[in-house]
Parts: C-alpha cells; structure tokens; sequence
C-alpha cells in the first residue's frame, strides 16, 4: 500500500515534469542498438560512387531468386553469380546507356560509350561468363577498374569483345596484348574465361586459350565492369570464384581467441566442423582485417536460431563491430520477408532481400568488405549491398570504421547450436600484385 503523503508527493513531481517539458528518463539502449544515420560527408573511397547511378529496382519473386542459387559443389568452392537473371542488383551503372534485363540477360545497345559495374571491388578471382554481340560490335569486360577508366593500358585490364580486323579481337587484352586468332560467329552464345591472379590474367574462350599476359606493374584491384562501346551485346551467367582464399578453421582453433568467462563454448567436432554452443558469447580472431572476402559455411538446425559473423569489430571488446547475420528464420512463409534481418543480411543497416539458406542444411555466405562498400552472398545469390555513409567512427555501431578490426563468430544465446564448416578469408594485401 501507497501512503496517502507518497502519493501527492508522486503526483506534485509528475505535474512539475509536465510543466518544465521533461519526461522521466528512459532505460539508456544498449550499444548494439545504437544506430547512427549521420551522412558522411568527407567520404574515403569516391570512386566507390561516383558519376554512378543505381539500375531501376525490379520486382523479383523469391522463386526466382532461389531457382539461381548454384550446386553446393560450386557454392563450397567459392562460386557466386554476379547477376542473378532477373535485375541489376549489385551493379552501378556510370553513363547514360541503355543497360536492361531481357529475357535472363544483360543488354546494352544504345546511348553513351560506358561501364556497367559491380558495386564492389575485387583483385584475384577466376571469372566465367556467356556473351552474345553483333558482327560490329566493339565491347569489353573490364577486370580492376575504376568506374570510369581513363587508359586501359594503366588503370585496368580490358578484354576485348570485338571483330578479328580490332587491332584487339575477341580475348586480347587492349593496350596490353593480341589475342591468337579467334572467329566468334555473331549469332551465337560464347563463354569467356577470365583468371585474374596477381599480376597475371589468362583469357579462354568457348575452351580454348586466346590470351596469357603478366603485367610488369600491376593494378592493385578494382570493380569488374561490362563496357558499352558500340554495338549491340548481351551478357548472361555471369559466375566469379575468389582466388586466395586461406582458412582460419583448424582444430586446435589457434587462430581464435576464447573468453571463457563468457556464457556458451566453441568446439571442433570429430567432422573437423566449428560448433558453436551457447551464448552470449563470442570467438574472436587473432589477426585483424580491413578489407577482405570471406567465405564462410554454416548450418543452424532450427528456424528461429540465429548466430552471426562480426567484422573489423574493436579487438578486445564485445562484439563491437558490423554484423553479417546469421539467420533462416522467415515471416508468414515469405523468403523474402527475413524474420530476423536474414543470412548475409548486415544487422540493423540492411535486411537480407532473399533468405537463401536452409534450415538444418550447410549453406555458403561469400562477404565482401572494401572500405565503406559491403555485400554478401547467400549459396551464390547475392543477397546484400550497402555503403555505409555514416560519419567516421572507431565503432562501427556509431558510425564508418575503415579501420582494420577482428571478426568474431557470435554465440547468441543459450538455445545456439550452429556449425560453421569453413572460414576462409582473402585480403587485398595477401596478394598485393604491386609487391
């Protein structure tokens, strides 16, 4: 029972809150609710947007984006689609040219001589890829380039798409090197192979060699683009493999650093898989990064449970970092309504579009971090693409971190149960083509 004294008392203070504008202090959120929508004004990586512009959004259904998940011997591998058939999802467009969607291809025909580009960069990879162009038509794929690439014979590699009287046909390299005589009928679909490792690139196509250059200089890295020049050209099945890739699962876990204070524990299984139990806890790795690709597989046996992959996080603390969620928990039976944010969805900044992974089966997340550019993959179906535009933080839950960080690999809470397969990871620096 209240006193009679208490409640006026409690009745005066309520009053004199109301009359000098306060309101009773709420319970402070915690820092992983923390969100910053600050602009960054004084952004470190231009290139990453500018003279750019987002393709048109495109209704997609989630049978569509599930029907181009690839074959887990592919997506173990590595392998993801860069165009998933249907839209330009992961992809800027930096001219005024008619790029489109047709009928499960890229198409251009008209307009400015320009790049499309994937959103993200990348420096060694092996690229395969089906294109389709006119007699006349002069064309390219452009690997390590800048949006708008001012000389191929310096700031990018252009593989040419172009008839055998080019003084770069099909497969040569431009300012670069000659392909060996290769004749591409116009009314036919051909696949490009393209391995671009350090500072050599091999170019195969419909199987056979046409190309093999080492550069004596080396472009670091860059976005891959499809080149407008003149022409028509359609471009389909569109697959990239991250070269360089160097696990940091072994069964002693001596790359990772364990708090056991914390609730939950990580224990290699007799399969040589990492299981994670438990939770709130975390596994933190020993080296940090900035920018990288991961591959990673994980397997979670229920809907509702969910992990998650944190990255350039403040070495030391809790989970301070960007989170890739780890999640195939779903609304109403919607694969494109995630429950929780979704599979290589990145935690309160951008929802998974599709979730890809399975419940009780191993699924592929591909990550890819390069300054404030980040997108994930999902069994090969891109699922993710954000640019973090936020004002620089030293915690990324505030706010741009371009810093390098660790990653930690999250238990949740008591009911987790997951297994991560394989964690593998490539940095730009591993194999710096200029060293």
């Amino acid at each position: 029972m209240v006193c009679t004294f208490c409640e006026r008392f409690l009745l005066v203070f309520a009053l004199l809150l109301v009359t000098l504008g306060c309101q009773p202090a709420k319970e402070e959120p915690a820092v992983e609710d923390d969100v910053s929508v600050t602009s960054n004004d004084d952004r470190q990586a231009p290139d990453l947007i500018a003279d750019s512009s987002s393709p048109p959004d495109v209704e997609v259904s989630a049978e569509q984006l599930l029907a181009a998940r690839l074959p887990e011997a592919e997506v173990t591998e590595g392998w993801i689609r860069l165009f998933d058939g249907h839209t330009l999802f992961g992809w800027q467009i930096a001219g005024d040219a008619n790029w489109r969607v047709e009928d499960g291809s890229i198409v251009v025909d008209q307009g400015d001589a320009c790049l499309l580009c994937t959103s993200v960069p990348w420096q060694n990879f092996e690229l395969i890829l089906e294109f389709k162009a006119d007699a006349d038509t002069n064309s390219g794929v452009f690997l390590r380039t800048p949006l708008n690439p001012e000389n191929p014979a310096e700031d990018c590699y252009e593989v040419n798409i172009a008839p055998a009287d080019n003084p770069f046909p099909t497969g040569g390299i431009v300012q670069r090197k000659k392909a060996t005589e290769f004749n591409a009928d116009s009314d036919d679909w051909h696949t490009m192979k393209m391995v671009m490792d350090g500072k050599r690139l091999q170019v195969s196509v419909d199987g056979s060699n046409v190309c093999d250059y080492t550069d004596q200089v080396g472009v670091a890295e860059g976005r891959i683009g499809l080149q407008h020049n003149s022409g028509r050209v359609e471009f389909r099945n569109i697959r990239l493999r991250p070269l360089g890739l160097k696990s940091l699962l072994n069964e002693a876990l001596s790359e990772w650093k364990k708090y056991p204070d914390m609730p939950g524990e990580f224990t290699m299984t007799d399969e040589g898989n990492l299981r994670v139990k438990g939770g709130r806890t975390q596994l933190e790795s020993k080296q940090s990064f900035d920018d990288f690709v991961l591959l990673a597989e994980y397997k979670l046996p229920l809907d509702e449970m969910n992990s998650g992959i944190f990255f350039r996080c403040i070495p030391g603390d809790v989970m301070m970092g960007y989170e890739c969620q780890l999640s195939n928990e779903i609304e109403g039976g919607d694969p494109l309504t995630p429950a929780d944010c979704g599979t290589g969805g990145i935690f309160r900044r951008q929802d998974a579009r599709v979730v890809a992974g399975e419940t009780d089966k191993f699924a592929t997340v591909v990550l890819v971090a390069h300054g404030p550019a980040i997108a994930a993959w999902v069994n090969g179906v891109q699922v993710s693409d954000w640019y973090d535009d936020r004002k620089s933080d030293e915690n990324p839950r505030r706010g741009l971190r371009l810093e390098a960080g660790t990653f930690m690999i999250q238990g949740h809470d008591p009911g987790t149960d997951a297994l991560i397969k394989q964690f593998s990871v490539a940095t730009v620096d591993d194999a710096n083509p200029n060293e």
